[in-house]
Parts: structure tokens; C-alpha cells; sequence
């Protein structure tokens, strides 16, 4: 029994003040956490059951559907990592260090490497095979801005599984296999989710889905059909546009724009000027990047902007992509900011890029590449070649599914799990083979699987919290019954603690609130910011012989015979 005069628990009435989203703000305030340093937190007793018992609920399914639990150490040798390129990949991401001998060292931001070669050490036949090992560890990797509290920390905990198969047909019942088992984690834990397709990024690999649980404050970013079901990260959404069907431009022509850097002037010069009856999207935009250390120019058109993010995911191998800035510039000087154009992008040094909706035979309003200059009649294909199309503008609601064409919605969400198959990119990087039914050597191909289990103890705060505190789901409450006993009297707290003896002995979890200091009202708002499923109160009606019980969720309030409590807590 869990007793709040002794429990190691303050509950505090004001916000901390760098909460950003509710389930940061409302775990602290409800002492499941604590701040340690930026993106580190520490769990209290309440905090850290909600945690267990989240952790259990992926342990039992992931048991249930036939994978092995094994377990890794955080602390990892930079050997392997070498091997598959990760090491220098991860970049600042990473959290390095060396021993007394100086030996290298790294804190694992996922173990796709330990697996490997754990499987590596002890099977060698197809007869072994398939295999599917997880493990639920802590992770580290060194955010640039750790923030939402516990949804985007450096340090944080992970359940990481991966399967063998011996080609791609077994991954692919693997990795459906995993899908299931996620179904059902997410199902039990309470949370509302989507499941769309998604980019591998740096885990390389082909076949990719993500789990988002919708909630506003959510960092991902994803786009939804309500009239197929298309569903995707916005990463992964794919622009699907009509081959150009128009007339054929005319000929390049220059002209005088002065003091037009930004798409809204020019539009409104070439407008007033030149009588051309364009908008924004008329015009086509010229990014400048540096793409590690190379220059690349991005076309999209002018009424959107490029999502730096979306472009970098789709463009595998590079690791900086960073903005033009002046000393950018100034290594090329034939660059006319705020005027360039495509026109000219070989001369210039700069590899073009460029956003699926410009088409091969569209023509736009564009830099003329001299400063106050802009051309018209820019066509792509004559004027200028796209060396590759990627997908780079950002996305909006009301753009066409390419599915079946109508319009998506967007949606924010945080993701809770993500799903890949990898396929035979780190079994090949570290020599995991086994013999096939001929005897011959054949390299394994994998799977990996993730759930943010730190991360979903958020996830459902925000999607369960309202205007009074945390609202917990009964699978993952700290407790199932929150027992508070009001009055000065004895009476109330001997009752009390009998109920709540009465309910532990038919299995049911409680947390008793037998403060004596603390005032009714103090009480009723810890209680209903703790957010335990079912409150009893015992004070007033105890002269009826009857003590009131409350649904933290609906509201809902009822009064109920002594003899009665512990029948109707367990119905």
C-alpha cells in the first residue's frame, strides 16, 4: 500500500518554468518526475510504476508473439560502429568517451551493431533461423535542443528488437509479425494512433511505418486521407504531379526588378510593372545549401518553402545541410543574392536540384542571376536541366493524395514506435552469414523495431490529460484506487486504511492519502491531479455509513454502502 504520509512525493500548483507541452508540465507537477539537467530526468515512486507497468505491457506482447528478450550494456566499444560507418555517421549526435587507456567508447543510440553480431556468435545454419531478440534499454544521443520534457530527451529508454530471416520473404512475416504485436502494445496502453508509411533515414533499409499517437504539441508531422486512408509522414509523402501539358514558352526575357529579393515584392512588382498577372506560384524559388560542403541550389515554387527536414531525409548519404549564409556567398561571388536563377546553376558550380512540381516544359518567373534582375520564361528542361527531382517543398493541407488524388489533412503526433526492415546492410557489414540448405554462405537479412517506452508515458498524459491534471489510463495507473480520507477524526482514516486493506487483499493496487495536515480541499487536488481511475472518499458520508466514489475520467460521482466498496471497486 502505497501511503501518501510517507510516500516520496511533493505535488507542486505551479507550472515549472520550461514546460512547453502539458504532460511536461503535469508530470512535474504531479512529482512522477524530476528535472536532473537539459533532456535527463529522474523518476519518482508514482512516475516510475506508470513506467513499469508501460514497460511490462511491451514485454508481455512482444513474449506473446514469440521473441526472445536479451539485454545489452549501454556502454559499447567504437569497433563495431567503425565497421558499419556509424560511428562518424551519428555525428554530434553521439555521446563519446574514452577509458583510462584511451580507448574509445560510445553511450549506444540504438544496437543494431550488438545484435548482429550476437546472432553472428552463436548461429551459423538456416535451420537456426528465423529469430527475433529484443531488449529494453536506456539510449542516449546529444539533441541539439532536448525539449517537451520527457517526449524528446538525451537520455531515454527504448524497447529495440530485430529479426533474422533468411531472405526476404521470412522478413517480410517477421516484420508483420512485429507490426501485430504493436498493434496490440498500443491498443492495451490506451492510445489513440495512426500507422503510416515512413523514411528509414539513417537506419537505412527499405520498407518503413511509424506509429504517431495524434497530439497537437507533437513534434512529427504527418498527412492523412480521409477519403483512402493514405496515411504518412510528411518525410515520406510522395508529390504526384501531371506531366505539363501547356504551350511553349517564349523566349528568356530580362527584366528591371529592383529591390525585389523576397517572392511577395516581385510578385507585386511584376504585377504593377509589367501587367503580368502572376502570383507566387508563378515564381520559382532558388534555394542555396550546402550540402557537406558542396553547393546545391533547390527549386520548388514560390508559394512554398522548402522543409529542410523532408528534403534532408530524402537525401540519403548527406549528413549537414545547412542554409546559404554570407560567407557562403562570398566563396562565390558569381552567386547574385536574392536574384539567382537556374539558368546558369553549372556555370556557377551548383548541382540543381529540384521539387517534383517543377516539370519538364513548365515555365516561371525566376532570378535572372544580376542583381534587380529577374527573368520570365525560365523553362525547365530548355533553359535549365534538373539534375535529380527530390522531394522538398513543404507540405499543406488540401494537397492531393497519391493515392487517389483528393485532398489530405495534416495532422501533428509524436512517435511512439517505428518499424523498419532493414534488409542485410549491417549483417553485410559484419559478416553475419549462414549456411543455406546447399552448404553455401547466404548473409542474413533483418528487421528492427522500436518502441519508445519512456516517451509513451508522455504520449498518453497528452492525449488523457484534461483541465484538473493527468487522467491514466486503469492498464497504467500508478495505482488502480486513490483512497482519501478527510476530517480530523480518527474515523475516517481507520476506515480508510481498512478499505484500502480490503481492496490490496482482492489484488487491486491503492494509494491512501491519510495525511492529517494536509485540508480536504488540498486533498481533492492532488487526487485529481495525480489522476488515478477511481477516487473514494471517506469524510461526510460516513454518518450514512457510506463513502462517495469517483470515475477521474467522466466525473461521474456516486455514494455507496460501506458493506458495498470493495464489492463494486472490484466489479
Amino acid at each position: 500500500m502505497l501511503k501518501m504520509s510517507t510516500l516520496l512525493l511533493r505535488t507542486l500548483r505551479d507550472d515549472p518554468a520550461d514546460a512547453e507541452v502539458a504532460s511536461h508540465r503535469l508530470l512535474v507537477r504531479a512529482g512522477f518526475v524530476r528535472r536532473i539537467a537539459a533532456g535527463i530526468y529522474s523518476w519518482l515512486p508514482l512516475g516510475y510504476r506508470t513506467f513499469r507497468k508501460i514497460e511490462q505491457v511491451v514485454r508481455e506482447e512482444m513474449d506473446a508473439a514469440g521473441f526472445q528478450e536479451v539485454h545489452f550494456p549501454a556502454l559499447l566499444p567504437k569497433e563495431p560502429y567503425e565497421s558499419t560507418n556509424r560511428w562518424s555517421e551519428y555525428g554530434p549526435d553521439l555521446f563519446r568517451l574514452q577509458d583510462r587507456k584511451g580507448n574509445d567508447y560510445l553511450l549506444g543510440p540504438t544496437h543494431e551493431e550488438m545484435f548482429t553480431l550476437m546472432v553472428k556468435g552463436e548461429f551459423s545454419s538456416y535451420k537456426d533461423l528465423p529469430l527475433s531478440i529484443y531488449q529494453i534499454q536506456t539510449k542516449y544521443r546529444d539533441e541539439t535542443r532536448p525539449r517537451s520534457g520527457i517526449i524528446r530527451g538525451r537520455e531515454f529508454v527504448m524497447k529495440d528488437s530485430y529479426s533474422f530471416d533468411l531472405d526476404d520473404e521470412g522478413l517480410e512475416v517477421s516484420y508483420n509479425k512485429h507490426r501485430a504485436a504493436y498493434i496490440k502494445t498500443f491498443d492495451r496502453l490506451g492510445l489513440k494512433y495512426n500507422i503510416v508509411s515512413a523514411m528509414s533515414g539513417a537506419m537505412g533499409g527499405s520498407k518503413s511505418e511509424e506509429f504517431l499517437a495524434p497530439c497537437p504539441t507533437g513534434e512529427d508531422t504527418y498527412v492523412l486521407c480521409n477519403s483512402c486512408g493514405y496515411a504518412a509522414n510528411v518525410e515520406a509523402m510522395v508529390t504526384k504531379i501531371a506531366p505539363f501539358k501547356g504551350e511553349k514558352a517564349p523566349a528568356i526575357e530580362l527584366l528591371d526588378t529592383p529591390n525585389t529579393p523576397t517572392i511577395d515584392s516581385l510578385v507585386e512588382v511584376l504585377n504593377k510593372k509589367y501587367a503580368a498577372n502572376i502570383t507566387a506560384a508563378n515564381t520559382l524559388k532558388n534555394i542555396l545549401l550546402m550540402a557537406d560542403g558542396a553547393p546545391i541550389s533547390v527549386l520548388v515554387p514560390g508559394d512554398r518553402e522548402v522543409d529542410l527536414k523532408r528534403l534532408g531525409a530524402n537525401l540519403p548519404g548527406v549528413k549537414d545541410l545547412n542554409l546559404f549564409e554570407d560567407a557562403d556567398f562570398a566563396k562565390y561571388p558569381k552567386l547574385a543574392k536574392g536574384y539567382v536563377g537556374p539558368q546558369d546553376a553549372k556555370s556557377f558550380g551548383l548541382t540543381l536540384y529540384a521539387d517534383p512540381r517543377v516539370v519538364e516544359g513548365s515555365s516561371w518567373v525566376t532570378g535572372g542571376n544580376k542583381k534587380d534582375v529577374h527573368a520570365r520564361y525560365v523553362t525547365c528542361g530548355r533553359d535549365f536541366k534538373v539534375e535529380h527531382y527530390v522531394e522538398a517543398a513543404e507540405v499543406k493541407a488540401g494537397d492531393s493524395c497519391p493515392k487517389c488524388e483528393k485532398a489530405v489533412i495534416i495532422d501533428r503526433a509524436i512517435e511512439i514506435g517505428h518499424i523498419f526492415q532493414l534488409g542485410r546492410k549491417y549483417a553485410q557489414s559484419l559478416g553475419l552469414t549462414v549456411l543455406d540448405k546447399d552448404g553455401k554462405p547466404k548473409v542474413v537479412t533483418m528487421g528492427s523495431y522500436g518502441i519508445g517506452v519512456s516517451r509513451a508515458v508522455a504520449a498518453v498524459a497528452e492525449q488523457t490529460y484534461d483541465e484538473l491534471g493527468l487522467c491514466w489510463p486503469a492498464e497504467i495507473a500508478p495505482a488502480d484506487v486513490h483512497i482519501v480520507a478527510t476530517g480530523k477524526e480518527d474515523q475516517p482514516f481507520d476506515v480508510a486504511e481498512k478499505i484500502a486493506k480490503d481492496l490490496e487483499a482482492k489484488g487491486l493496487e491503492v494509494l491512501l492519502d491519510d495525511r492529517r495536515e494536509a485540508s480536504a480541499g488540498v486533498k481533492f487536488k492532488d487526487a485529481e491531479l495525480i489522476g488515478i481511475p477511481k477516487i473514494i472518499i471517506v469524510g461526510k458520508a460516513l454518518v450514512d455509513g457510506k463513502v462517495e466514489i469517483r470515475d477521474r475520467k467522466s466525473g461521474d460521482k456516486q455514494e455507496v454502502l460501506l458493506a458495498d466498496v470493495v464489492k463494486t471497486l472490484v466489479k
